[in-house]
């Protein structure tokens, strides 16, 4: 009898320990769990009050929206709320990989994440200025005009991030889509690169197909992605390059089309002042400078840092990716002019 009751009894934990293995939420594999370990996991219900039932836009892009928090211990940070199911938790667990990987002064640093049932969300540190866009293209005249050494000062921030990318982590990490709304500024406008959504690291067994998903933003985007050429680092030096051309001139080239030779021939902006600043480059005298520099600067700048800047994004815009530096080679050039 003893023994019959012992075997009852392992039957039914064994019918319970199936139970609840066949209802356990599916929210990681194993190798996400090895990379949740690194952070630390707030539920959704942390998330929820946090955020004040996420109250405080930051921002929003194609992966999801961003809300300002203040954890239990008042530290502020945003939490970025993946919107879609399916393709959130593959951007979910592409961007943890990827952050567990990097820490540098210049790229936005994450302190946490939520996987409870659906939801995905991280939660990274609270960049005072907010995104580079909205001071650098600030046609409301809310914010103080960037000075020279500001510009200066980002242009160089950036590109030791993308460096960082591309020469100094373990695997080679591409952005894919740098952008003034993806540099955030600190209290000392020291920019920190920001989203990862579209991050991906060459040499997963997914990698291929996961790249030809991803495509930028218009006006950002290397040719490479048209021509459907096999995608490199040299996607995020052409995107450098355009933002550098922005900071320089002030304005959003990115988005800008200029009429060509014939009545209905146009081509972006990014290709026409490319050819034009070829040209203007190859003279001794620096005066046209005054024409490309943002005009609110009234002529406060370094002419020597604005020509180097302006022919570095020149070189990072060629058509030809073979033709456009290396992310060290510009860090190296900036530096080089630093006072």
């Amino acid at each position: 009898l003893t023994l019959l009751v012992v075997e009852v009894t392992l039957i039914l934990i064994g019918f319970w320990v199936h139970h609840k293995w066949k209802r356990r939420p599916e929210t990681t594999d194993v190798g996400s769990m090895i990379i949740y370990g690194q952070f630390c996991r707030f539920s959704y219900r942390e998330l929820q009050k946090a955020t004040n039932c996420f109250h405080e836009e930051l921002g929003r892009g194609g992966s999801g929206v961003v809300y300002k928090g203040v954890l239990s211990d008042e530290r502020k940070v945003a939490v970025k709320k993946l919107s879609d199911m399916i393709q959130g938790e593959q951007e979910f667990r592409s961007e943890l990989s990827v952050i567990g990987r990097i820490y540098h002064m210049n790229v936005v640093r994450i302190w946490g994440f939520c996987a409870e049932k659906t939801h995905r969300l991280l939660v990274s540190e609270f960049v005072q200025k907010g995104s580079l866009d909205t001071v650098l293209f600030d046609n409301l005249n809310l914010s103080p005009v960037l000075q020279w050494s500001q510009r200066y000062n980002i242009a160089l921030g950036v590109a030791k991030g993308l460096a960082y990318f591309h020469h100094e982590c373990l695997e080679w990490i591409m952005h894919c889509d740098i952008k003034p709304e993806n540099i955030l500024l600190d209290e000392e406008f020291e920019p920190k690169i920001a989203d990862f959504g579209l991050v991906k690291l060459l040499g997963w067994g997914a990698g291929a197909q996961m790249l030809s998903r991803v495509h930028g933003t218009r006006g950002y985007i290397a040719t490479e992605w048209a021509l459907n050429l096999p995608i490199t680092g040299k996607v995020d030096v052409y995107s450098y390059g355009v933002v550098l051309l922005e900071l320089v001139m002030g304005t959003r080239v990115s988005s800008q089309v200029v009429q060509g030779d014939g009545e209905v021939e146009v081509e972006m902006a990014v290709g026409h002042y490319a050819k034009i600043l070829k040209e203007k480059l190859a003279s001794k005298d620096q005066s046209w400078l005054l024409e490309f520099v943002d005009c609110r600067l009234s002529g406060e700048f370094d002419y020597l840092q604005a020509a180097m800047m302006l022919k570095i994004a020149v070189s990072c815009v060629e058509e030809e990716r073979r033709k456009r530096p290396n992310m060290s080679h510009v860090v190296e050039t900036l530096l080089s002019l630093v006072e």
